[in-house]
């Protein structure tokens, strides 16, 4: 993995892009010696998305098998959400 700091990133964007798309290389980008963000694949980001979504969908199915759920229309209610929104 890379590390850059955010004043060098401006001045390598287009090869550190290249390297993450053609190199599958993950950059981390520093502010103030600080981890702040990173720069990863499509491929990385939808593995992300896949494992966030699957970890939604264990905490519902916990949360539906020990009663903690909040029936759809006392919902909509609460939220004040009309159908059709």
């Amino acid at each position: 993995m890379t590390t850059i700091s955010m004043s060098e990133i401006r001045l390598k964007l287009s090869d550190l892009a290249n390297r993450v798309i053609y190199g599958g290389e993950r950059v981390v980008v520093e502010k103030n010696h600080k981890p702040a963000f990173a720069i990863v694949s499509m491929e990385d980001m939808e593995l992300l998305e896949r494992l966030e979504d699957e970890a939604d969908i264990k905490a519902a199915e916990e949360a539906l098998k020990e009663g903690k759920f909040i029936p759809l229309d006392d919902l909509v209610k609460e939220l004040g959400i009309e159908e059709g929104d």
